[in-house]
């Protein structure tokens, strides 16, 4: 069961051309989460995923279902803790 995100994006050559920043849809009072970089993305039948890093250092896999306008977490993984030297 993927979790349903409200996603803002940049709209340059295209609509939703690449996320800014997305919070929990069931979750209003969540922060939003800023994205830093998107490091990969890729198409799919009916959708494009990114797998972006956001200010909170992990990584989260974002769908968006072009045809339903519906955009979903697909996956998440906690960064890595930074090193206090």
């Amino acid at each position: 069961m993927s979790l349903l995100l409200k996603v803002e994006c940049y709209a340059g050559f295209k609509a939703d051309e690449r996320p800014l920043r997305f919070a929990f849809q069931d979750k209003p009072e969540a922060r939003s989460v800023e994205v830093k970089e998107v490091v990969d993305q890729w198409y799919g039948v009916g959708y494009r995923c990114f797998k972006v890093l956001a200010d909170d250092d992990n990584i989260y896999i974002l769908r968006h279902h072009e045809k339903q306008d519906v955009w979903t977490l697909e996956s998440f993984r906690r960064g890595q803790a930074k090193s206090q030297d």
